[in-house]
């Protein structure tokens, strides 16, 4: 790209930027704890409150990809965008009924992940391990696209100064830079530093958001003008015609696949794991939504992007030339906002990408030393060399994902990050449903496991990666569906069935769980 950089922009972003490292940096200070302890390290020693825990989470479940993304798919399909909105306001409800129940036992048994209680539920190292390396696998991705968000503010800041790496051909030096001071303090500060950057992130994304609702449509003529440019065809979803049941039913899938999905990535569980009581996770419950009112607010950019022009703007073809739909909401930025107040709207996307990143490689990083290097490698390792493995992977797990970015590009990143939501949506029954039975056998909840990933999988491979909603041919009905909830019904099935089969051959293993260890 050949955009200049406005040193105005330029200043306040790395004035910002630089703010959060700081902070960073001193984080492991602040409600100190002892480090070399897993727990203290990636779950900040379970002791956030309701108000840590709501920016930590706010942090970790709205992303820098979400900043971008949403808008784009708004600014590219219109209505399917939407689907966001409505799952991240219902996904609340499960989270205060489900949720405490996890935070209730991963407490009296020291649980660290999703994982360690599926081991100590059912008693099995197999099941435990894949649950462990879906997660990771799923996440992976999902880190990546965290770059690629920081990579479209770059792009647009003009901050284009590229190096030549063996093997890797051209690289962005200040994306380069950012994540390795981003590997460092999380090295350092372990969850401690996305929970207090967490804070600065949000009230940027805060501000951002109601300036852009009030400012950018006083300048395009107001919201009728702004719905106006919107090209008509895609205000509403298509309904379907005669047994088909349209792109409704597939938004209403994606919805509730997407609801199922997200408390289940570990980094979602690394959050809620890290509060101090399963109080706090109600009432984040009842707070959280607030976020989703900034999405709804959010998505609407994408609009905004479409009445003020951006795409027939010449000076903004090469950023639309590289990233696509994903340029839309830098460009109206730069286009709306003043140049100080566009610095500031740049360094909410970014640290957006700082801090769930970090969360990510933590949760990756806890998964991988407790369910794998533990249970496989050294069964007998202290907890300070649980602590010294896990920060070493946390910092291979962001450099990972830079590579993917490097050497794969986003466009494959974009495609397996389609996969991760159907992925963590077949560990549901090893996780959500064990907190309440122990009905299911082992073995059957590996096979429909594997069933699921397998099912899931093919049906985005049947769409080229380009989608994941799939069309099922049933009864005479054409019914489009989110793969992940299609999967899942496989899985569940498969579980049913095999269950009293496994039982009669094969006794599980022991539940170490009791029915008070939940309350």
């Amino acid at each position: 790209m050949s955009m200049a950089p406005n040193p105005v922009t330029l200043a306040v972003f790395l004035g910002l930027f630089a703010l959060v490292t700081g902070i960073g940096f001193v984080a492991s200070r602040w409600r100190a704890g002892d480090l070399s302890q897993l727990h203290e390290w990636g779950l900040g020693g379970r002791r956030f409150g309701t108000w840590v825990t709501w920016f930590l989470l706010g942090g970790d479940l709205y992303t820098a990809y979400t900043f971008i993304a949403v808008p784009a798919l708004m600014f590219g399909a219109g209505a399917p965008g939407f689907f966001a909105v409505p799952y991240t306001i219902l996904m609340y409800p499960l989270l205060f009924l489900v949720f405490p129940r996890l935070w209730s036992v991963a407490r009296k048994h020291g649980y660290v992940t999703a994982a360690d209680f599926v081991k100590g539920r059912f008693g099995s190292k197999s099941l435990a391990l894949a649950i462990a390396v879906t997660g990771i696998v799923a996440t992976m991705p999902y880190i990546a696209l965290q770059l690629v968000g920081m990579q479209v503010v770059l792009a647009a800041l003009g901050m284009n100064v590229t190096m030549t790496l063996p093997g890797f051909g051209a690289v962005d030096v200040p994306l380069l830079i950012a994540f390795t001071i981003l590997a460092f303090y999380t090295y350092s500060s372990g969850l401690r530093a996305p929970a207090l950057i967490a804070v600065v992130k949000d009230m940027l994304v805060y501000v951002t958001v109601f300036a852009a609702i009030i400012f950018i449509p006083t300048q395009l003529g107001g919201y009728g003008k702004v719905f106006e440019a919107v090209p008509k065809e895609t205000i509403l979803l298509a309904k379907g015609a005669g047994a088909d049941l349209g792109a409704e039913f597939a938004y209403a899938s994606l919805a509730l696949g997407s609801i199922l999905a997200l408390f289940l990535y570990p980094h979602a569980v690394t959050g809620l794991l890290s509060s101090s009581s399963r109080h706090v996770i109600r009432r984040n419950a009842m707070i959280l939504p607030a976020y989703s009112l900034a999405l709804a607010l959010i998505a609407l950019l994408g609009y905004m992007a479409i009445a003020a022009g951006v795409k027939a703007s010449p000076e903004y073809a090469d950023g639309f030339a590289a990233f696509g739909n994903n340029f839309a909401v830098p460009a109206l930025f730069l286009k709306m906002f003043p140049d100080w107040f566009a610095g500031v709207a740049f360094a909410a996307i970014a640290i957006g990408a700082l801090v769930p990143a970090a969360i990510m490689s933590i949760a990756c990083a806890n998964l991988f030393t407790r369910n794998i290097y533990k249970e496989f490698i050294n069964p007998n390792c202290t907890g300070a060399q649980e602590a010294s493995v896990a920060k070493i992977v946390s910092i291979v797990v962001k450099f990972g994902a830079l590579i993917f970015v490097l050497e794969l590009k986003s466009t494959y990143a974009i495609q397996l990050q389609l996969l991760g939501g159907i992925w963590m949506c077949q560990t549901l029954p090893s996780v959500l449903i064990a907190l309440y039975t122990r009905f299911f056998h082992p073995l059957a909840l590996l096979a429909g496991w594997a069933a699921g990933l397998i099912a899931g999988t093919w049906m985005v491979a049947e769409l080229g990666f380009k989608s994941s909603t799939y069309a099922i041919h049933l009864f005479g009905l054409t019914i489009p569906c989110y793969a992940a909830v299609s999967a899942l019904v496989l899985n569940l099935a498969i579980c049913v069935v095999l269950t009293p089969v496994f039982r009669a051959i094969a006794r599980p293993g022991v539940d170490e769980t009791r029915a008070e260890d939940y309350v």
